[in-house]
């Protein structure tokens, strides 16, 4: 009988001849781990297993935002427009939300998320979710300055303006608001609360939006303390209504109504401000923890009980938690009903 040992031959081609003893396979040299691609440094150090890391992604956004801020609000104010300056605040609030929504549609690029997982699917741009959100917004508005009037410290007055002039100012607040409110919610509310959310989860990246959309507010003329922690409170319902609607379009109709309630329909301060063009010659009298003094109604006490009534019955209306940054597809980002975010 013959030999059962053969030499070993290599088998990837003809012309190969016999391997030499203890030699490697080819398939040997495929599964060997001293052969495999080992992704290089700077791909360790910006990617993560979801992509861009969040913390990189959040500085590209940040810096890149207060530079084009700096350049909208320098080409806003470079000419007199007249009306008082009131279109030059017009032109800001545009120029400053284009600063906020640009290097998001940058991220989302980067990042293969669709616009949507941002907060504001296009879909959904002025539909129900916003008329819904003004609905809620303004009734917010008028349950705090009623429940004033009703304890003596606001009063109404007369009519500041009448006719056309009076329609123009309520489209002007209107759409300056709206702006406002594009601007604001999505500066904190969108790419912001994305990315935090997907470091530390939901309700830490909200106190930590909400404080900042607080410290934005600082050097506004007349604001005080009271004022800037309501701001923060609001910032919370306005998480609250993301977290729920997983949308940050019942913000926006909210935060849009609430303001222009506030200034022109009701004509008292907003945030320390008093803002031309208002509808009433509104005025408010009592001691200061209760009507806001110099603030306004959002530095009243009574401001606090309003919104813990308004998320008390938003929390009622919208059980569901439908906000979600994980488990998006690549090129999906929409927002989903899910109850999984922490």
């Amino acid at each position: 009988m013959g030999s059962d040992w053969h030499e070993p031959y290599d088998s990837s081609g003809p012309e190969r001849g016999p391997l030499a003893p203890g030699a490697a396979s080819p398939e040997e040299h495929t599964l060997s781990p001293g052969f495999a691609v080992q992704p290089s440094y700077a791909r360790t150090v910006f990617l993560g297993p979801e992509g861009l890391r969040t913390g990189w992604g959040l500085a590209f956004y940040v810096g890149t935002f207060y530079l084009l801020q700096f350049v909208a609000r320098e080409l806003a104010w470079t000419r007199d427009l007249g009306a008082e300056g009131l279109w030059s605040m017009m032109l800001e609030e545009l120029g400053v939300l284009l600063a906020a929504v640009l290097p998001a549609v940058v991220l989302a690029r980067v990042e293969g998320r669709r616009w949507g997982a941002y907060g504001l699917p296009v879909r959904q741009a002025f539909g129900k979710l916003f008329w819904v959100g003004a609905v809620w917004g303004f009734a917010s508005i008028s349950l705090l300055l009623g429940t004033m009037y009703g304890l003596r410290i606001f009063s109404v007055g007369h009519l500041a303006m009448h006719g056309a002039r009076l329609l123009r100012f309520a489209v002007f607040w209107a759409v300056f608001f709206l702006l406002v409110g594009l601007f604001e919610e999505f500066l904190l509310r969108g790419y912001s609360q994305f990315a935090l959310t997907r470091a530390t989860g939901f309700w830490p990246a909200a106190v930590v939006t909400s404080s900042m959309f607080s410290v934005i507010h600082i050097n506004n003329r007349g604001e005080q303390w009271p004022g800037l922690l309501a701001v923060a409170a609001i910032g919370l319902l306005f998480c609250l209504t993301l977290r729920r609607t997983g949308s940050l379009w019942f913000g926006v109709g909210f935060h849009a109504a609430w303001d222009w309630g506030e200034t022109f329909f009701y004509s008292v301060p907003d945030s320390g401000t008093v803002f031309p063009g208002h509808l009433l010659k509104s005025s408010l009298h009592g001691p200061r923890w209760l009507t806001g003094g110099v603030v306004g109604p959002e530095g009243s006490l009574l401001c606090f009980i309003v919104l813990g009534v308004t998320a008390v019955a938003f929390s009622w209306s919208y059980p569901e938690a439908r906000y979600r940054t994980w488990g998006v597809e690549p090129s999906g980002g929409e927002p989903v009903s899910v109850g999984s975010v922490r």
